[in-house]
């Protein structure tokens, strides 16, 4: 078949270059977007009298039904057709005849693909959002079950403080909030259409491209057709956003393959979730996290790949840009699948609870309570701070825990000690009297767990 721009050219391109040229093989899954666009624009052209209305009926008709032929499996696609657009075109022609080359009137590839890729990314925003809401409940639910359970808080992965698992858990509840803030502000870039802006120059017919852009749902019309065939700035956005997606889900999956092992034993993880060894029988692996881990690194390296194409560009349009495809699609799918296997994984773990709190006691968590007090009794803090460090030191050397020194020795290092600080630096009571806003007391993790539950409820 020859191409449908081959009126140039005096040779047939090399079969190496329409490999290397063809980009139907991934690509294809643009397929909706681009027969939904194509629609609208034929629908425009019988609007406008550039087609007249029976032609703009039967290109619209045509086009519903090379929809169905591909959703049913029926259509073929062909690399000499080179990407999805002109393959769209080709199977409409095949239904419908020589009409279906008028399609084309007014738009070029360049603003056509713009807009295909535009109204993919603002599709699957709205699913990986919808992800992380259903993994923002799961969090909800799992830190309802535990704002009791008492567990260390870390700095430099040493035991710092006592706080409660879903103090914990809830943290993770804010980095998934701002990803979908992330997300939805990405949106609003992307919700912008472009067609109309032609190869890079618009066109003289008369298109009505906010009649298109109100048909395909978008807020806006691009403004400039240079920046309009050439931005790929919400591609490279929502890359970056689903990179700190990832990492996020990274931090979290560290911490439970540490959670998860013998020297931790905070928790442990469903069968279903986990795998073993092909040689030792009594392992139990968190393969489950430790993928979800290592592929942060594909959509790192997505994110860098998009960044990379794009960076030496000249306006307009340049080959380049279709490879921003690729690693926009292989971002989506492994944020995508991390997402759906994550939030089952964590609400079918076993949390150890008296492992956690045994924990909690040791390490001497209660260390900077201990200081509290001492500034309550009228030391400046960094006198306090002084004494105590003495004290832990004394522990270690005596192998003792604050707890259990008694009052004698307490006052070697402070005569302001009195027996209230027993129960001050008791576990629970430090958990406890952290009551400030943001901060992990169980009170007031409820109180945060209701507020945010109530709004996720007001968005459904």
């Amino acid at each position: 078949m020859s191409k449908l721009w081959s009126g140039r050219f005096q040779k047939k391109t090399s079969h190496l270059v329409d490999d290397f040229h063809s980009s139907i093989s991934f690509d294809k899954r643009l397929y909706k977007y681009d027969i939904q666009g194509s629609i609208a624009h034929a629908k425009m052209l019988g609007k406008t009298e550039i087609l007249t209305a029976g032609e703009a009926e039967k290109i619209v008709n045509g086009l519903r039904e090379v929809l169905d032929d591909i959703e049913a499996g029926k259509a073929e696609f062909s690399v000499q057709a080179e990407d999805i657009h002109m393959n769209v075109e080709q199977l409409l022609t095949e239904k419908i005849g020589p009409l279906g080359k008028k399609l084309h009137t007014g738009r070029s590839r360049n603003d056509q693909v713009a807009l295909d890729m535009r109204m993919y990314v603002k599709a699957e925003i709205t699913e990986v959002v919808s992800l992380l809401r259903q993994l923002q409940e799961t969090l909800l639910d799992l830190a309802e079950d535990n704002t009791e359970t008492v567990m260390p808080g870390y700095t430099h992965l040493q035991r710092a403080q006592p706080v409660t698992l879903a103090h914990h858990l809830t943290a993770y509840f804010m980095m998934f909030d701002r990803d979908v803030e992330r997300l939805r502000d990405c949106y609003r870039r992307a919700d912008v259409m472009p067609l109309g802006a032609g190869a890079l120059a618009g066109t003289t017919f008369p298109l009505d491209r906010h009649f298109v852009a109100e048909e395909l749902g978008f807020r806006a019309v691009t403004e400039n057709s240079l920046d309009s065939v050439s931005d790929r700035d919400f591609v490279v956005e929502f890359t970056s956003a689903a990179a700190v997606i990832m990492m996020h889900l990274s931090r979290f999956c560290e911490e439970i393959i540490l959670w998860s092992s013998a020297e931790f034993g905070f928790v442990e993880l469903d069968d279903s979730y986990s795998t073993g060894s092909s040689m030792m029988p009594q392992k139990k692996n968190p393969d489950v996290a430790e993928l979800v881990r290592g592929k942060s690194g594909r959509v790192f390296g997505s994110l860098q790949s998009l960044l990379a194409m794009l960076k030496g560009l000249p306006l307009a349009y340049n080959k380049d840009m279709q490879e921003d495809k690729e690693p926009l699609f292989d971002a989506v799918d492994t944020v995508k699948k991390c997402l759906m296997v994550f939030g089952p994984m964590i609400s079918t773990m076993q949390v150890r609870n008296a492992a956690l709190k045994k924990a909690a006691g040791g390490g001497f968590t209660n260390a900077t309570d201990l200081a509290d007090y001492l500034v309550k009794k009228g030391l400046p803090f960094r006198e306090a701070h002084e004494v105590v460090g003495k004290i832990v030191w004394y522990c270690m050397e005596h192998k003792k825990d604050l707890e259990h020194l008694s009052m004698e020795e307490y006052r070697e290092f402070s005569p302001a000690v009195n027996e209230d600080v027993y129960t001050f630096i008791a576990t629970d009571r430090c958990v406890a009297a952290r009551n400030i806003y943001g901060g992990p007391a169980p009170e007031t993790v409820r109180q945060v767990i209701t507020r945010h539950r109530e709004r996720l409820q007001q968005e459904k």
